[in-house]
């Protein structure tokens, strides 16, 4: 219901699993499981917008972040990959391929800082310069059991939400923590 004179708008919504969304400017970006289209949605009038993008090849997205320096999306595409999307959608490529690197591990969610990629899987993160495609595995205290998400906090201290601490294997938390960084062939 809308009250006259009110700034209420009408909620924006998605049907279907939401797996992730992002937003640039005034456009929502959001995935939904076991589609390979990006939605697109404008924030000031709370509607879906005309165009969607459609990522070929594109399984099943699990989360979604956009890089405002370079205008990029990045998509964790369930179980190892991560595509690279412009924001218009003229443009995507498979970035990245986990079994590309040293070692084999499932992506499923991410966050960006600075041009610097966080990819959270089960049991480790992996830190990406989108830039130059550098990867560093960050090496989590032993305790740390199963990471559900994870945010660069600073250069090199990291935000972890997981599962395991040092007083209880089944405890969640949320822990602030100062990670070793070790380099990875690519």
């Amino acid at each position: 219901m809308r009250v006259p004179g009110s700034d209420y708008k009408s909620p924006l919504y998605a049907v279907g699993g939401v797996s992730g969304l992002t937003f640039l400017d005034s456009i929502v970006y959001v995935v939904c499981e076991e589609s390979s289209v990006i939605r697109l949605y404008n924030t000031d009038t709370c509607s879906p917008l005309d165009v969607a993008i459609n990522v070929d090849g594109m399984r099943d997205p699990r989360d979604i972040v956009v890089c405002r320096h370079d205008r990029q999306l990045y998509v964790a595409d369930w179980p190892d990959s991560i595509w690279l999307v412009s924001v218009d959608g003229h443009l995507y490529v498979k970035w990245l391929t986990s079994g590309s690197t040293t070692d084999i591990f499932p992506v499923a969610k991410l966050s960006v800082t600075s041009r610097r990629l966080l990819v959270t899987s089960p049991r480790s993160l992996h830190q990406y310069n989108t830039t130059s495609g550098q990867v560093l595995r960050v090496d989590m205290p032993r305790h740390m059991q199963f990471v559900y998400h994870s945010v660069e906090a600073r250069r090199n201290t990291f935000v972890i939400s997981h599962r395991g601490t040092s007083l209880d294997e089944r405890q969640d938390a949320v822990s602030h923590t100062c990670a070793k960084l070790l380099y990875c062939r690519i």
